[in-house]
């Protein structure tokens, strides 16, 4: 039996080899040396479990995630007194003194307790720490980690890589003659961490395994293996989310014993490292779970173990391959990292020489600088990056488990910044705005899961604020529901959360056609639009109704008397997610064939709103109602543009004069800022058929840094594994510019299907993408050359006619059978 699931994994792979080198090279991302950061190590995820080995020779840290593992708990942190300030809060917003209604909202129109910055509300936090430490022909381990340590250690051949194919990590390095290599992945198979080490000379492994955690935990011995346990702080009892991670390790040759809360391995030729964990977070058989999963992992050939997992990955990767042309087929022109093999080789570092190389062939890190002082030379390059966000997007979250935080799944720290959390004002609806267009729908689900559950912890929210029918969610969630107010009203208290995640839960149907999922959700969509609908009120010079209290998310606006607030009656966002919203729930409604009174009511609502955009004397699209003037011309958030993306209520084709105003609010804004920010700037220019200016903001964000402060302003860029930098590392940056790259390909907003709607000029000689998905739950295949298209392929599961946009030409065509 054994023998054949080898053979049938070696025929897996020379097929899979041959069969994406008939599309495209092997992506992969890879380096010449450890990592000395924890941002430039290499993410490993399958969307629970989260791995980040460093690759250091003689010691190496490898940090460890679980994504279900928050601190704090559900809490009601409601002012159930709030709502009766309502009225002197409109009152004074009427009379123009918006001051002076922020101060009250302050007092008395915030979540109770402590807010965001403790527990209960807790925070996303690190697993821990799996620890290697490895001598060389009796040269002892020293105290230091990655690169630190490996400076001490004559080493040479030196490669490290990340295949995106595979979803696999590696290193290989030789010291005093013998080849280590090492081998890392999250099982998409048996949902385990692996790691598999071997020398080319037997009895050359020697070292000492181990696991930690700055706080709460405790580790032990049981039997031969390693254990951590421990419970995580609620705000209360202190005996909040209990987690547990056991290690394993099973060797060919050699002697296995313990000491010190240690695995200690001598004389063996190579070793598997087994790593099973897991919480009590719906879970509460987590221990026993975790058991089997390790029982069953150990018992299956790592060969099978392996085969498993990446034909599950590939289920998902494999729908869509990109080539931009010139270069951007990936290869294995540098280093082969299997093999260890490199031409040219420091042997004090392992590192490289990278002299001659086009940009493509050289290490990651090299190539990011080579891109920005070359743009256009290496089209590979956007292509991977594109990619890699899909990748991540697989690797960070699943079906049945949760949506993908600040961090993704990665995080390195106890206390992540800005708790690794679910911001509602942008930050995790961009994480999705890639999963459908680039073909993995199924990955929108746990968004709409954790909707699901706020909705109860909403509804409360609604009646204790506004006295409001349905349910609101304000600026921050976290796995617990939380939707009250943050606690200050600068940023806290703005209130399209809700109704900005209705629009991420309708695109899934918009690209899917899934009426029973429609049917799922329309309760959600519904109570969203109900409470909308029930706290709008007049306002007198216009009668238009909005919102109020409300701000243009964590901006800010000059007051006549000179004084300045965030509070305001109807922001233009608002009223653009509200006027999307009742119009979805609307077409919902009718689709579903229920309730026709509610229809009637937003229909004539519809009506009495304000419109997509006001455009301002200079110009501008209007961020308020009021032409105030911004306190920070070139703020972050340009909230006021989400009617252009991710709405569809502002086009160059239906509104061409709000289209171009909307061109001006962002060169007023200005192209700089945190990564998330360049991201949604680069998709707007998207919209706006400016290809050109979108492949400037990639550059713009293909800024490498190695900052990990806080940043509110400019200075946002890569890290040199890719992952995007506010700084520090937040995710939204890698999947908004994975969208907008999408965008770039395809459109599919406006009414039709169209074909290359913002080609940049570096991208026009030739190029072929398949498989990104359209709206109407098409499939896409496009082909070009000179920037002109030479071959398109539009596939449904039914034969049905569809618009599309080809070449500058409006036809409507009859999509191909699947």
């Amino acid at each position: 039996m054994m023998k054949k699931c080898l053979f049938l994994f070696a025929f897996f792979l020379l097929f899979s080899t041959l069969l994406s080198f008939g599309q495209a090279r092997p992506l992969r991302l890879w380096y010449d040396r450890p990592a000395a950061h924890w941002e430039e190590t290499l993410p490993l995820g399958n969307g629970r479990l989260g791995l980040m080995p460093d690759g250091g020779v003689r010691k190496e840290k490898i940090v460890l995630n679980d994504i279900t593992l928050w601190s704090g708990a559900p809490q009601d942190a409601n002012n159930y007194e709030a709502y009766k300030k309502l009225p002197e809060i409109r009152k004074l917003l009427l009379e123009g003194k918006n001051d002076a209604a922020q101060a009250l909202i302050d007092q008395s129109f915030i979540c109770t307790g402590k807010g965001s910055g403790d527990v209960p509300f807790g925070c996303y936090q690190t697993l821990g720490e799996l620890d290697l430490e490895f001598s060389y022909n009796n040269d002892p381990a020293i105290g230091a980690t990655g690169a630190t340590a490996d400076s001490n250690l004559s080493f040479s051949h030196y490669t490290r890589e990340l295949s995106l194919d595979n979803a696999i990590a590696s290193c290989s390095y030789q010291v005093k003659g013998v080849t280590y290599k090492r081998e890392y992945f999250t099982s998409f198979g048996d949902d385990i961490d692996m790691i598999r080490i071997t020398a080319d000379k037997p009895g050359q492994l020697n070292g000492r395994i181990s696991i930690s955690r700055p706080e709460r935990s405790a580790t032990s011995i049981k039997g031969n293996e390693l254990e951590m346990t421990g419970h995580l702080d609620n705000g209360t009892d202190g005996k909040g989310m209990q987690f547990l991670a056991r290690v394993h390790a099973q060797l060919k040759d050699g002697q296995l014993t313990t000491e010190n809360n240690s695995l200690v391995i001598k004389n063996a030729t190579a070793i598997i490292l087994y790593v099973a964990a897991g919480t009590d977070w719906k879970n509460p058989a987590f221990k026993e779970k975790t058991g089997q999963v390790l029982a069953a992992a150990i018992k299956k050939p790592y060969a099978l173990q392996k085969q498993q997992h990446i034909a599950n990955y590939r289920k998902l990767f494999d729908r869509v391959s990109l080539d931009l042309g010139d270069g951007s087929i990936e290869n294995r022109s540098g280093p082969d990292a299997a093999s260890g093999n490199q031409s040219t080789a420091d042997a004090a570092t392992g590192t490289q020489s990278t002299a001659g190389r086009s940009a493509a062939d050289q290490p990651t890190d090299i190539r990011i600088n080579s891109f920005r002082s070359a743009p256009g030379a290496d089209n590979a390059l956007p292509a991977l990056f594109f990619q890699f966000g899909r990748y991540l997007t697989i690797s960070s979250t699943r079906v049945g488990l949760l949506p993908p935080n600040l961090q993704g799944l990665w995080a390195n720290q106890i206390h992540t910044p800005w708790n690794g959390d679910y911001h509602l004002d942008i930050n995790v609806q961009m994480n999705h705005w890639p999963v459908e267009p680039a073909n993995l729908s199924e990955l929108d689900l746990p968004l709409a899961e954790l909707v699901r559950g706020m909705v109860p912890h909403g509804e409360r929210t609604a009646k204790a604020y506004y006295n409001a029918e349905g349910w609101v969610a304000h600026v921050i969630t976290n796995i617990w529901g939380f939707t009250e107010p943050g606690e200050s009203a600068s940023w806290g208290v703005s209130k399209v959360g809700s109704g900005w995640l209705c629009n991420n839960l309708w695109e899934h149907y918009a690209f899917t056609n899934d009426t029973a999922y429609l049917r799922s959700v329309y309760p959600i969509l519904k109570g969203a639009a109900q409470f909308y609908n029930s706290m709008l009120i007049e306002e007198p010079k216009t009668g238009w109704l909005v919102t109020a209290p409300s701000s243009s998310p964590e901006n800010a606006f000059y007051l006549p008397n000179g004084a300045h607030a965030s509070i305001c009656m109807g922001p233009t966002i608002d009223n653009q997610i509200i006027r999307e919203l009742f119009g979805n729930v609307i077409t919902a409604s009718r689709l579903l064939g229920t309730d026709d009174g509610f229809r009637q009511l937003l229909s004539a609502r519809l009506k009495q709103l304000p419109p997509p955009g006001v455009i301002a004397k200079d110009g501008r699209l209007m961020e308020w109602l009021e032409d105030y003037k911004e306190t920070e011309v070139h703020h972050r958030h340009v909230s006021h543009l989400y009617g252009l993306y991710p709405a569809s209520l502002i086009t160059p084709e239906s509104t061409p004069d709000l289209a171009e105003a909307c061109k001006k609010t962002l060169e007023a804004r200005g192209d700089d800022g945190p990564s998330w920010s360049i991201a949604y700037k680069l998709l707007w220019w998207a919209r706006l058929h400016d290809g050109n200016r979108a492949y400037k903001l990639f550059l713009q964000l293909m800024n490498p840094t190695l900052a990990t402060n806080i940043n509110y302003g400019a200075g946002g860029g890569i890290y040199p594994n890719l992952l995007s930098a506010g700084p520090p590392f937040q995710i939204d940056g890698n999947f908004g510019t994975t969208a907008g790259i999408a965008e770039m390909l395809l459109q599919s907003h406006a009414g039709f299907i169209e074909l290359l709607p913002a080609l940049p000029d570096a991208w026009k000689a030739s190029g072929e993408v398949k498989g990104l998905k359209a709206r109407g739950n098409f499939t896409v295949d496009i082909k070009w050359k000179e920037g002109k298209i030479i071959h398109y392929r539009i596939s449904s599961e039914q034969p049905r006619t569809v618009k599309i946009k080809v070449n500058g030409a409006l036809k409507e065509v009859l999509a191909e059978k699947i």
